[in-house]
């Protein structure tokens, strides 16, 4: 059984394949945390592990009360000293909580008792909100914690997901008012652990627009570490991840704690060390400018975290993630299937096209099997610049005067698929949606509306606008043979507001947003079952997990140069699978950093995500093009183990001069090795790396030239690599003989 109760002590065992997570109901009203690791199989008395002796301290003891009635309870021990599973603000611990409401007498008190818990096979649906998933009721198991305040009404409601066999176990909140009057929920966490000790080192996963998610270490120390979004997405800055390790933690190796909200909005994700030198880390929803009024009878669902164990380093981590999901995250029929190698025309042309233009990249790409071009921005409305026309979804005729119909029938006459660039949750002061509709953008009476990218965000806490967008974009859907969406977002949240919403209400507007972007997605998702949707935002600016539900791969970021990707895909694949890593092949100098690079590491680079092109191929030497048609016909043979295989990090960019990485297939018969070289150097010195995740006993048989080598051969004396030349890649794919 994945969830195990002693009914005598209210102890709770969840179990999956590698790791238990124990904790207890202590005076009846405290859950205590005992222990998140490896896999145990009883942990004896709970207090040969929790020391409930009293502290010298100025905090109260946890029972040690007067009660209403004059009477006392006798001194069991400093909550504060204890490592708690979820925290109420109101009761002896005066660490940060994971919980703070404001109730109808303006106390912020929150005493709930413990009432009972359920245990089912499967995992239901989260209200309105992206999470993970079953397929069979067999796969998982839920266990349900009920708390309830006496006093105010307030239930909350404790959730966990045991993936037994994706070692994985998930988290979220619910809360119901059923009191009589309002409650106002302040702060809301879906996960808190308290581990005992300071040795840890806290990773994330830091950037800006085109230099996202590279990673960043730092030791744990006493106070307040972490990271934070409070820009309306999960955004470039901060990915909503962060994993707490042992400190001699590395790759393959150490107790490592990763942590990933499912959510793409505002976010808050820290460790806290208090005097006790016990490590509290939390994640949930920002609570800056946050309130959510509940209503008497009302509810609210917390979004999901996603915890995952490694006794085995980072690597380990990151492939569990990985599996869960590509299985149980993605959705839909791009889930499993084999995707389309594209070609983008945004770099190729900007705005400056027409449809003659569009064909003819389209018949180049084609030539080199190229399978779906993709019409970027610019075709609607009056949209020559960047300054106009955003909600008018609508074809600009002169540039396509058969419109997006007749473009997609010529591009299909070619063999191909045809995509589509949309930026849905904007709007652009010179349109005709805005003229007619000066209120349905985010705003607040009074006060300027900054512009972002000459733009504005339509208020999608709005139902009126979020149907709007539905009708407008099922439209241009329906009335063309389109495969592909891009699913842009190019500015964050400035002037939160709505007008809709009454003023105990304002602070609501940063989720509700979220919550109306999330049922958009999902009628469109649904309603065209057949479209490739990707996500981006100005690239990766909000690469989470909350899109992939919705969307099976995003734009990693617009920063496309080659040696810029090693570092932002390495960090992104701490997390996220690499089939969900939209990666192209661009023109140079880059765009970005006017970096010159091959075409042949360009296009090893991108074989490691979702292969694509943004260039004008046309503009290619005949020798080139030559070289891309192999480079797609060499991913074509690899992608489903690119998507689907073990990912193994070998050398890290941001530790050395290069970069290797390995995929094997789930059953070991191929693996894909991959190296880049940063910088030449002069009479470089070999590095020998290793191999992993091959069966040992077996041969594998090198592609390129029929060489055969020993499984336990590539794992334990490896290759011989050399940094010769800048820029220079390599990619080995071995076939077990």
């Amino acid at each position: 059984m994945p969830i195990l109760v002693d009914e005598q002590t209210k102890t709770f065992h969840l179990q999956t394949k590698s790791t238990s997570y124990i904790f207890a109901i202590y005076c009846g009203r405290y859950p205590v945390h005992l222990h998140y690791g490896k896999k145990v199989k009883d942990i004896g008395a709970i207090d040969t592990i929790i020391d409930f002796t009293g502290r010298a301290s100025f905090a109260p003891e946890s029972a040690a009360y007067l009660g209403m009635d004059g009477s006392t309870a006798e001194d069991t021990g400093s909550i504060e000293a204890l490592p708690m599973e979820y925290a109420f603000y109101g009761h002896p611990d005066l660490r940060t909580p994971s919980f703070h409401a404001q109730y109808a007498n303006g106390s912020t008190i929150t005493a709930p008792e413990y009432i009972g818990y359920r245990i089912y096979a499967g995992k239901k649906p989260l209200k309105g909100l992206p999470a993970t998933y079953v397929e069979s009721d067999s796969e998982a198991d839920t266990l349900e914690m009920d708390f309830k305040d006496p006093l105010t009404g307030l239930v909350l409601t404790l959730q966990y997901s045991v993936f037994t066999n994706y070692d994985a176990i998930t988290r979220s909140v619910y809360i119901q008012n059923t009191g009589k009057d309002i409650i106002n929920i302040k702060s809301v966490m879906s996960a808190n652990v308290d581990f005992y000790g300071k040795n840890y080192t806290l990773t994330h996963l830091d950037g800006s627009w085109a230099r996202e998610r590279h990673i960043h270490s730092q030791p744990v120390t006493n106070g307040f570490q972490g990271i934070d979004s409070k820009r309306g997405a999960s955004s470039h800055v901060h990915n909503p991840f962060i994993a707490l390790s042992e400190v001699s933690a590395g790759e393959n190796y150490g107790d490592v704690y990763g942590f990933n909200f499912v959510y793409s909005g505002n976010f808050i994700a820290e460790a806290y060390v208090d005097q006790s030198d016990i490590t509290r880390v939390m994640m949930g929803l920002n609570p800056f400018d946050f309130n959510w009024k509940l209503e008497s009878g009302e509810d609210f669902q917390a979004p999901e975290v996603v915890m995952v164990y490694s006794s085995e380093g980072f690597g380990q981590m990151s492939r569990i993630f990985h599996r869960l999901y590509r299985k149980r995250l993605c959705r839909g029929k791009f889930r499993d299937a084999e995707r389309p190698v594209l070609i983008n025309n945004w770099e190729a042309t900007y705005f400056n096209f027409n449809e003659e233009k569009i064909v003819n990249i389209a018949k180049t790409a084609k030539s080199v099997g190229v399978d779906l071009m993709v019409l970027d921005d610019g075709w609607f409305g009056k949209r020559d610049t960047d300054n106009c026309s955003l909600g008018d979804w609508v074809a600009d005729k002169k540039k396509l005067p058969n419109g997006i119909p007749g473009l997609a029938k010529k591009i299909q006459s070619l063999g191909m698929q045809f995509g589509l660039w949309f930026e849905p949750e904007m709007v652009s002061p010179d349109s005709d949606l805005f003229r007619a509709h000066p209120d349905w953008c985010l705003h607040v009476d009074g006060r300027r509306m900054s512009l972002g990218r000459k733009q504005l965000i339509l208020d999608f806490s709005r139902a009126d606008v979020c149907d709007y967008i539905i009708n407008a974009l099922s439209d241009v859907l329906s009335g063309a043979p389109i495969n592909y969406v891009k699913w842009d977002m190019n500015r964050n949240m400035s002037e939160i507001g709505s007008v809709l919403l009454p003023a105990d209400r304002q602070r609501e507007t940063a989720h509700r947003y979220m919550l109306g972007l999330y049922r958009v997605m999902e009628t469109l998702t649904s309603r065209f079952p057949d479209v490739l949707f990707e996500g981006c935002s100005g690239g990766g600016g909000r690469f989470d997990a909350g899109m992939l539900y919705y969307m099976p791969q995003i734009w990693t970021s617009d920063d496309s140069d080659a040696i810029e990707r090693l570092f932002i895909q390495y960090g992104t694949s701490m997390v996220y699978p690499s089939g969900t890593m939209g990666a192209h092949v661009s023109a140079v100098p880059n765009h970005q950093v006017h970096r010159v690079t091959p075409i042949g590491t360009r296009g090893n680079v991108a074989m490691a995500g979702q292969f694509g092109y943004e260039l004008d191929l046309g503009l290619l030497s005949k020798a080139e093009r030559t070289e891309v048609a192999e480079q797609i016909k060499t991913y074509k043979s690899i992608r489903n183990v690119i998507h689907n295989g073990d990912l193994y990090r070998l050398r890290s960019p941001f530790e050395c001069n290069h970069m290797a990485l390995e995929f094997v297939s789930e059953d070991k018969n191929t693996a894909i090795f991959c190296y880049y070289s940063i910088l030449g150097k002069p009479n470089s010195v070999v590095d020998r790396i290793r191999l992993e995740g091959l069966d040992p006993d077996g041969v594998y048989v090198l592609q390129e030239n029929g060489a055969e080598f020993g499984g336990d051969r590539l794992m334990n004396l490896g290759l011989n690599m050399k940094d010769k030349e800048d820029f220079a890649s390599k990619v080995y794919v071995f076939h077990k003989k």
